[in-house]
């Protein structure tokens, strides 16, 4: 009986390491912040690269990025370069980039052990309020949101298993959960955390940080810096720019006006030694 139990017991430890396996566990998951660089490793590359095939995929289509080691998409062709190791390089990384990439080899037109893959999730931190509208006594909504492969990963699930956490903190790391000025909230549907406040004089140029953690590592952030201009700020470029505006014509106007006033007594000098020469004449 005992035999059977360590048997079944075995059997199930078994069975747990293929269906981790299946589920993507070895897989490689990247996080960067949208605006980056990011490399993708390719774990079954062949020397040269020229076997080298890098395919996308989100929920809605799937893309040829590189055949051969040569690229072939054309919409993302200026960002994207082959790594002399087969990886992939992606240039200033959109919110548009999150997805699977795989990576492939071709030898013959054959393909070539298994498939690497990498999933690619993308943090982009965006405003609620315009440039414009942004300034001390005002509220503004900020939004940090992690975006995925909805197909294989949900937020929800990553939450619970995998310990996926989103924090806002402040330049010196402090999370701002604990700060009563800020209202923090987290939908893990969209997996979007947002912060709202009202703003100080003293957070011109301050900086906040959104974190993404996963299985208590930190993984990537994304910072907005709060710009608005001050009363004393749009005040002082006025009397420059009105000052030096009529600057540039004052000189040549100078000039001209010495240049008249010379030019006319000369010719009335000439006028009057004439009149002279006439009326001698006449005399005579």
């Amino acid at each position: 009986m005992a035999d059977k139990r360590h048997m079944c017991l075995r059997g199930l430890i078994i069975l747990c390491a293929l269906l981790t396996g299946i589920s993507g566990v070895d897989d490689n998951q990247v996080f960067c912040s949208s605006g980056e660089d990011v490399r993708l490793s390719c774990n079954n590359a062949l020397s040269g690269c020229t076997s080298t095939t890098w395919n996308y995929s989100n929920h809605s289509e799937t893309v040829e990025l590189i055949a051969e080691g040569i690229k072939t998409d054309t919409e993302r062709h200026e960002r994207l370069s082959l790594g002399s190791d087969c990886s992939l390089n992606i240039k200033k990384v959109t919110k548009e980039d999150c997805g699977l990439y795989t990576c492939r080899q071709y030898v013959n037109k054959q393909q070539q052990g298994t498939d690497a893959h990498v999933y690619l999730h993308v943090l982009h931190v965006s405003s609620s309020s315009s440039q414009s509208e942004i300034r001390s006594g005002g509220s503004v909504t900020l939004s940090c949101q992690l975006y995925y492969n909805y197909d294989l990963f949900t937020c929800d699930s990553s939450v619970g298993s995998e310990g996926l956490e989103l924090i806002w903190v402040n330049q010196a790391g402090v999370n701002l959960q604990t700060d009563s000025r800020f209202q923090i909230s987290f939908s893990s549907e969209q997996c979007l955390s947002s912060l709202t406040t009202t703003l100080l004089n003293e957070d011109h140029n301050r900086e906040w940080r959104c974190q993404v953690k996963h299985r208590n590592q930190l993984k990537t952030s994304a910072t907005y810096t709060v710009k608005y201009q001050t009363p004393t700020e749009t005040k002082t470029p006025s009397p420059v720019t009105i000052s030096k505006s009529p600057a540039a014509p004052t000189q040549p106007a100078s000039v001209d006006s010495t240049l008249i006033p010379v030019s006319s007594s000369n010719s009335e000098k000439k006028s009057s030694q004439t009149t002279a020469a006439a009326s001698t004449k006449q005399g005579s």
